[in-house]
């Protein structure tokens, strides 16, 4: 009978084990995966990843995570309420939105019109990219210019929105910034950002990504 009794003993023990031990794993799974930490220029960035990757995927374009967060380390370096600087593209003031979490639904939303716009017109994906800078209109003036972005193509493009506002866009008067007189956006946006994509290569993975296939 003792042996029977420290037999049955046993298995209720293996038995609570192996409960405790499925029921960690369970929890473990059940729990929001943070970001890993990062160093380095793209940390404060590179932490918003998990919510515009979750963002995109009600797009199906998960594989554009990097891309959103090289944008966003051109934008702000992942600092401040309005990280993707959408205040302007949703029709509000200049950084009137100031929660980060809207920032990205409302920046990713305009990349998605953008993307879907570029594809429609057929231009390259450097032009989608300057298009977050400068609006859907870059797109058509470079579809009518052969497709493919340059910053030749962006400086005329800036230059003729310029001369629709000159007291708006003039850099705020300060003929020393480098883009003056193409104060309408940033004309090396694009290259900017690119670049960017290029050094998060290093961070965070881009396997089947659509970064690299059009330039």
């Amino acid at each position: 009978m003792k042996r029977k009794q420290r037999k049955k003993v046993k298995t209720i023990f293996s038995l609570i084990l192996l409960f405790c031990l499925l029921a960690g794993i369970q929890y473990y799974f059940q729990q929001p995966k943070s970001q890993p930490d990062v160093e380095g220029p793209f940390a404060e960035a590179m932490k918003y990843s998990p919510v515009i990757q979750g963002e995109l995927k009600k797009f199906d374009l998960e594989s554009y995570t990097p891309v959103l967060v090289a944008i966003m380390q051109q934008e702000s370096h992942g600092k401040g309420g309005d990280p993707m600087q959408s205040s302007e593209s949703a029709g509000l003031a200049r950084n009137a939105i100031t929660d980060p979490t809207r920032s990205i639904e409302a920046g990713v939303s305009y990349f998605q019109r953008v993307l879907a716009y570029g594809n429609e017109k057929k231009v390259d994906f450097p032009t989608i990219i300057q298009s977050y800078n400068m609006g859907v209109g870059y797109i058509d003036f470079v579809a009518e210019h052969g497709g493919k972005h340059s910053e030749e193509l962006a400086k005329q493009f800036s230059r003729l929105q310029v001369q629709k506002n000159p007291q708006r866009y003039n850099c705020g008067g300060d003929k020393t910034n480098f883009r003056y007189p193409y104060c309408y956006g940033d004309f090396t946006y694009s290259t900017k950002v690119l670049k960017n994509i290029e050094l998060l290569a290093d961070t965070m993975p881009v396997a089947g990504s659509q970064t690299g296939e059009s330039f």
